[in-house]
């Protein structure tokens, strides 16, 4: 769609309705991977139902989705910098990366309540989670948990020389209506994982905000994975996987807006979510072994204190960097009787000390932050031939 200023033409790009017409063309090896995709997601739900204490490992778990979505956007920020700025301990990056990493994890958390509180997917819910990702730093004057009332763009200075021009903003409201549509299966009921990939590519091409489209596209994916009870904890994330294969993924992107193959995008959203799903679970696997081998050096150690170390032991399986002081004002144990059982636990070889001062130390399970950060440095953008 031609659109006209006094100083330029540029050409937005207005999206049809979901579902696609023409129908997608299910091929038999499209279909293998989207049921290969299903069995993952499978997989790796039964992981999170059926192993005790998942709950404890979402902390840490949403973090460092934060982290990864947030990478995509060039906020730079790792695991442990998030854990500590928590912690109100100085990390080693600008606090406003940090920050706003911070403010993603606020923004999922809202995300997850409001669904659980039994509010639909909806155009209120995303504006709910977009005022929260943006009430801090770079974005926080553009209109936060409003949808946009002037034109963007992606790349470039200008709209006239960009990579990508979404709609303009006078039909910003109609297009998100149309998308809400959808995602309350209108006009045709659709699979919930189908609907996660479409969906996503509807709200990046429309880019209904000024800032945070990226962060809040992705989420939504796992939004609609908890709604549609494919998973029933928020334990599947393709940041990861879009990171590694950015060049690619932004590609077929723009092959769906500029040619209509939905094919070859599905075909990439299937393998991101197998990919992910088998992590994700060989991760959760590890964690929970590592939890077992060190509360078995616990309990083998015959100490006196061996009750406390266990219950901070358990502290530590959902926040793997604390303080002696929070931990003191946690448990309300004494902080005499927190640093000794700290102390054993350092010299058992389960948590290490991070800082030197006498006080107010800080401790890291370090080896859990280990097997969580596996692959926090992904390699070069990769093509998928």
């Amino acid at each position: 769609m031609p659109i006209a200023t006094s100083e330029e033409k540029f050409q937005s790009f207005i999206p049809a309705p979901l579902p696609p017409i023409p129908p997608i063309n299910w091929t038999s090896e499209l279909l293998d991977k989207f049921n290969q995709a299903h069995l993952a997601v499978g997989r790796l739900d039964s992981v999170s139902s059926l192993l005790p204490d998942v709950s404890l490992f979402l902390y840490t778990y949403i973090r460092k989705e934060a982290v990864f979505s947030s990478m995509i956007e060039n906020i730079k920020s790792s695991l442990s910098d998030l854990l500590l700025y928590e912690l109100e301990q100085k990390p080693g990056l600008p606090m406003g990366d940090v920050q706003e990493v911070s403010d993603y994890v606020a923004a999922i958390n809202h995300g997850l309540s409001l669904l659980e509180r039994g509010l639909p997917l909806s155009l209120r819910l995303l504006r709910e989670i977009h005022g929260v990702l943006l009430s801090h730093g770079r974005g926080s004057h553009k209109t936060p948990g409003e949808f946009r009332r002037s034109q963007n763009w992606i790349g470039g200075s200008k709209p006239g020389d960009a990579a990508f021009v979404p709609p303009p903003a006078n039909m910003v409201i109609e297009l998100m209506g149309q998308l809400e549509l959808f995602l309350h299966d209108q006009p045709v009921k659709t699979p919930g994982l189908l609907k996660a990939a479409l969906a996503h590519v509807q709200f990046e091409t429309i880019h209904p905000f000024l800032d945070g489209n990226g962060r809040l596209g992705r989420l939504l994916i796992t939004l609609i994975l908890c709604e549609q009870k494919l998973l029933s904890k928020p334990m599947l994330y393709l940041s990861y996987y879009f990171k590694t294969h950015r060049n690619y993924y932004y590609h077929l992107l723009n092959e769906v807006r500029r040619t209509g193959d939905w094919e070859a995008w599905l075909d990439f959203f299937a393998e991101a979510v197998t990919v992910s799903a088998n992590q994700a679970t060989e991760t959760a696997q590890k964690l929970f072994d590592l939890a077992k081998l060190d509360r078995q050096k616990i309990t083998s150690a015959k100490r006196r204190s061996a009750a406390t170390q266990l219950k901070l032991h358990q502290i530590f399986l959902e926040r793997p960097i604390v303080t002696s002081a929070w931990l003191s004002n946690e448990t309300k144990i004494s902080p005499a009787t927190i640093n000794k059982s700290l102390e054993l636990l350092e010299e058992l070889g389960v948590i290490r000390r991070l800082t030197s001062k006498k006080r107010n130390r800080v401790f890291s399970y370090s080896q859990y932050i280990e097997i969580m950060n596996a692959g926090a440095e992904p390699p070069p953008d990769q093509d998928i031939v």
